[in-house]
């Protein structure tokens, strides 16, 4: 069968310490394999057409998704991941179709309204646990995608499921469900992690620098910026800003992903890894970006959290953003009969909040102010 001819030339081809799809631990739901499929190449496939992807498109990452065309979105921002982890994991002789199912579903339980709206979930649900995208991300893909007659969920294999709860940043400590264990995730998770990390700094950057939010002369007070732009500038003459900024951000780019390469080289040689199992054996991670790199971009990421996330006129639209969540949760508990029926017989089985919090953690942007205005605003627009 050709499934097993391209079993046989992954354990052929890949580094010994890379995941082979014949080694996967298997689904929830048993199913049949496919003929000319390996099972990662399914779980890509099951992402890419499920729902809560296509709703991307229309979460926001820093800016609304009304704000901008140019400006990324939870869906241009998953695209660049999977691209960059993609680049890592052929550098490294990774699982290149474990990596890309695992960027691709790494965002999907994101909600509405980018991390302002995680903030307002997490405390409308402080007394039923709480709220944390990685844990709902598990959600989604275990019970709330419905496609399939026999299950719900996509019935992702356990290594995909396992790297989106366990996926981290330098914000994100994520717990963890008992069945995966404490050790850290194959290398094609981590992959996605460090991938995850460069692609949000450098098109935050891009992003902050079109808003007119973000200034070279201000960016010149980071050190990896000031090495970016006179590389720049010594490779190209009488570049505009818009361009100065882009080359800038495209040299960052490179020496993030050069770096955790060799870095995670250096470490797989220094820790003898040797297998999959040799990788969630460590107490952490061994992708990653070396020390002296991490904390050159921890002072980058410094720089945006104050200069960017906490200007004004992004927390003025964040805040605004709380309020909607808030309301529209707010307007469901008070009379869930406002529910669409299938999440009124949801509630039946998982609680009236977690129905709602599935529900409203599922909408767009777009969506989320649409609700608001049929709830509250119902003859006028926002």
């Amino acid at each position: 069968m050709l499934r097993e001819e391209l079993e046989s030339r992954e354990r052929q081809t890949l580094a010994p310490f890379a995941m082979k799809s014949a080694e996967s631990r298997g689904r929830r739901h048993p199913e049949p394999e496919a003929p000319y499929r390996l099972c990662f190449q399914r779980d890509r496939d099951r992402v890419i057409h499920c729902k809560a992807f296509r709703r991307l498109e229309y979460k926001t990452q820093v800016f609304l998704n009304h704000e901008g065309d140019h400006y990324r979105t939870r869906l241009t921002h998953t695209i660049e991941v999977t691209q960059i982890s993609r680049t890592i994991a052929r550098a490294l002789g990774l699982n290149e179709d474990l990596t890309e199912a695992i960027a691709l579903a790494h965002d999907l339980g994101h909600t509405p309204f980018g991390h302002s709206g995680e903030e307002a979930l997490n405390r409308l649900m402080a007394d039923c646990g709480g709220f944390e995208h990685n844990a709902h991300g598990l959600r989604v893909v275990d019970l709330l995608e419905q496609q399939y007659p026999g299950f719900r969920g996509l019935n992702l294999t356990a290594e995909v499921r396992e790297c989106i709860v366990k996926h981290a940043t330098r914000w994100d400590s994520p717990t963890v469900p008992d069945e995966f264990g404490p050790g850290p995730p194959v290398l094609e998770g981590q992959a996605v992690e460090v991938a995850d990390s460069i692609a949000y700094d450098n098109h935050d950057l891009l992003d902050g620098l079109e808003a007119g939010i973000l200034s070279i002369g201000d960016l010149r007070g980071v050190a990896l910026w000031r090495e970016a732009e006179e590389a720049v500038r010594g490779r190209w003459a009488g570049l505009s800003e818009d361009q100065l900024g882009k080359q800038s951000v495209r040299y960052l780019i490179n020496l993030f992903v050069t770096g955790a390469i060799e870095a995670a080289r250096a470490e797989i040689e220094r820790r003898a890894i040797g297998s999959p199992q040799d990788v969630t054996a460590q107490e952490d991670n061994v992708l990653s970006f070396g020390p002296e790199l991490a904390a050159r971009k921890a002072e980058l990421q410094d720089f945006l959290y104050a200069a960017l996330y906490r200007d004004y006129r992004v927390m003025r639209v964040t805040n605004a953003a709380r309020r909607f969540i808030e309301g529209i949760f707010g307007a469901y508990e008070a009379d869930p009969r406002q529910l669409p029926p299938q999440y009124q017989q949801w509630a039946e089985e998982v609680g009236l909040k977690q129905a709602i919090c599935d529900y409203v953690a599922g909408m767009t942007d777009r969506y989320a102010q649409d609700t608001y205005t049929q709830l509250f605003l119902p003859y006028q627009k926002l």
